[in-house]
């Protein structure tokens, strides 16, 4: 295991690459592929056929020979129908022709399709429109330009979409390896919180940070998290927590790691034997952040409990790391440009919530929409994500990029 760096106030990057250091690698397990949508993906999947499998006709039509067109032949007689997902027809004479359908394979002894808005019927014979000169080979999806047998079709590390999901059938295979989401359990602390649904005081609030953080992990495909609520009393705090380390492969904290006197987290953490990897990153919001490693080697993460915060961290920090040991290779951040200038007094990095937007140009932009405070959760429902704005600089202008993470 890489050597613990054990400091406060680290910056924005040694936090990034502490966590990835020390993030384990989770395995990889198979599922059917109708299953494996916004999955990760953990295989190498190569065409099983050429794709198409065959010359593919691409309209409704009739085929025929072009050396019928050089006979200056423009009638033709109808010699069958044929449809998609059926063995090809003969033409046979240059006189004939088969009607044929979209999708279907090009018989053997045609190389040219008229389309149907091409020819007039006259019985069991067709007339080509007059003046429509046809051209050999069009209309016609050739075998194997779009990916050879062998071939590999998505790259390992992919989230499997609905793409993906298309792509990874001409493998032929009925089932696909994926990563397996560890057990997450995500912990809410604070004798304040209250969840929906539940009688509450007026000195009290409604439990958010739990709720919005299992979201944003069952958006990237996790269905393994789970939620637990703990008042600020010390025993109970460490009895559940160590339950769930060992019932779980990660922990996600919210609350309780600042510096106030109910701040338990931090001694509680050094108490289960919790290797402290960093406390307090140079960041707003989510300067108190606590991240450590087990004995069992389990990443902790514990955020803190102002819910801007908290989903910032999140998305900032944790999840990217979860997903990149997971083999994701495509990163959660995006580049963007800025819709107007910001002004940022602190020598803190800022994560700035922005909407995405359109200007007058067509071009995306990110427009800062700043809250009110770390606990303005309301408003983050208006904005797409948020900007990472170095903490070197005060300054920033529009049109100029900068690391977007979404929601």
């Amino acid at each position: 295991m890489p050597q613990k760096i054990d400091h406060f106030r680290i910056d924005v990057q040694t936090a990034t690459r502490l966590i990835a250091d020390h993030m384990p690698t989770y395995p990889a397990t198979a599922v059917p592929l109708e299953s494996a949508r916004g999955m990760i993906l953990r295989q190498q999947v190569c065409a099983e056929r050429d794709q198409p499998p065959f010359d593919r006709v691409t309209m409704d039509g009739i085929v025929l020979r072009s050396s019928a067109l050089d006979a200056g032949i423009r009638s033709f007689h109808v010699s069958g129908t044929q449809g998609a997902g059926v063995a090809a027809l003969k033409v046979g004479q240059d006189e004939n022709c088969v009607e044929i359908m979209t999708g279907a394979l090009l018989p053997d002894d045609a190389d040219t399709v008229i389309p149907v808005e091409r020819i007039e019927h006259e019985g069991s014979d067709v007339q080509l429109e007059a003046g429509y000169e046809p051209v050999p080979g069009k209309f016609i999806h050739r075998r194997g330009s779009d990916l050879e047998a062998g071939r590999l079709l998505v790259e390992p590390g992919v989230v499997i979409g609905a793409p993906e999901i298309a792509a990874l059938t001409i493998s032929g295979s009925a089932t696909v390896e994926v990563a397996r989401w560890p057990k997450i359990a995500v912990v809410s602390t604070g004798d304040e919180l209250v969840d929906v649904g539940d009688p509450i005081e007026p000195y009290q609030i409604r439990s958010s940070n739990d709720l919005a953080i299992v979201a944003a992990l069952e958006k990237r495909g996790c269905r393994t998290a789970t939620r637990t609520h703990l008042p600020d009393i010390q025993e109970a705090l460490r009895r559940t927590i160590g339950e769930l380390h060992e019932k779980n492969d990660i922990l996600i904290l919210s609350g309780g790691v600042s510096m106030g006197k109910y701040d338990y987290v931090p001694k509680i953490m050094d108490e289960l034997g919790m290797q402290l990897i960093f406390h307090k990153i140079m960041q707003r919001p989510g300067l108190p952040m606590w991240f450590g490693i087990s004995t069992q080697g389990k990443p902790v993460f514990a955020l803190p409990g102002n819910p801007v915060s908290s989903l910032v961290c999140l998305v900032r920090h944790v999840l990217p790391a979860i997903r990149t040991a997971l083999g994701a290779t495509r990163p959660e951040r995006q580049t963007v440009r800025l819709g107007e200038p910001v002004h940022f007094e602190s020598n803190l990095t800022c994560f700035m919530p922005v909407r995405l937007c359109l200007n007058a140009d067509s071009d995306l932009r990110a427009m800062p929409r700043p809250t009110n405070t770390s606990g303005d959760f309301v408003s983050l429902a208006r904005t797409d994500g948020f900007v990472e704005l170095c903490r070197e600089r005060n300054d920033f202008d529009t049109g100029e990029p900068v690391s977007f993470y979404q929601w």
